[in-house]
């Protein structure tokens, strides 16, 4: 069966929401879905994580990149920038660059917003950025997804996105939790292709 690697950072819930709904979209394409998230970090400390966290997801390793045979990389927006967690994981992916591990396989991107301008579209550019220098395939969505022409908050042809109030709940809207869902099959449905056939 092919395994999508869902990996993520998420500080309010709405990115793990997200990521939560791409996994349906992953499973019901057939595949199996693997979640898992990065530990914070900080300029004071980068020691080692606790190997699990205390809850949500396990901690992603180089392995689960390898093991997989997709990509869904999510992150919360931070001035139009993925989140340091995230890139401090992927800077540490060198080893896999090398070996070209992860060349030929798809990957989509998922960022949350707290405000509708927040950056959503550069944050995933600029997380799509390290999957090109790793040979991947990049999968966005197209405007023949039905909620990416009728959605009011989140969603772009670059991947799935939500737009939260801030010190809100992370509620999707039937758009955004849509669109994350068909980003999820469109990875499984390419991996499927590629990897079966």
């Amino acid at each position: 069966m092919v395994e999508i690697l869902v990996l993520y950072y998420s500080r309010s819930g709405a990115t793990a929401e997200l990521a939560r709904q791409v996994c349906r979209g992953v499973e019901s394409a057939g595949a199996s879905a693997r979640l898992r998230t990065v530990p914070r970090v900080s300029a004071e400390n980068e020691g080692p994580a606790r190997p699990v966290p205390a809850s949500g997801a396990p901690y992603a390793r180089l392995e689960d990149l390898a093991e997989t045979q997709g990509l869904l990389l999510g992150s919360p927006t931070r001035f139009g920038n993925m989140a340091a967690p995230l890139k401090h994981f992927l800077d540490g992916t060198g080893s896999l660059w090398l070996s070209g591990t992860l060349a030929g396989k798809p990957a989509g991107v998922f960022t949350s917003t707290q405000t509708l301008h927040g950056g959503q579209e550069t944050t995933l550019v600029s997380m799509m950025l390290p999957l090109l220098h790793h040979g991947m395939y990049l999968v966005g969505l197209p405007y023949t997804e039905r909620a990416l022409n009728e959605t009011r908050s989140g969603g772009t042809p670059y991947g799935a996105s939500h737009v939260s109030a801030p010190e809100s709940a992370p509620v999707l809207t039937d758009a955004e939790k849509s669109l994350a869902q068909a980003l999820g099959r469109r990875v499984a449905a390419v991996a499927a292709q590629l990897f079966r056939g």
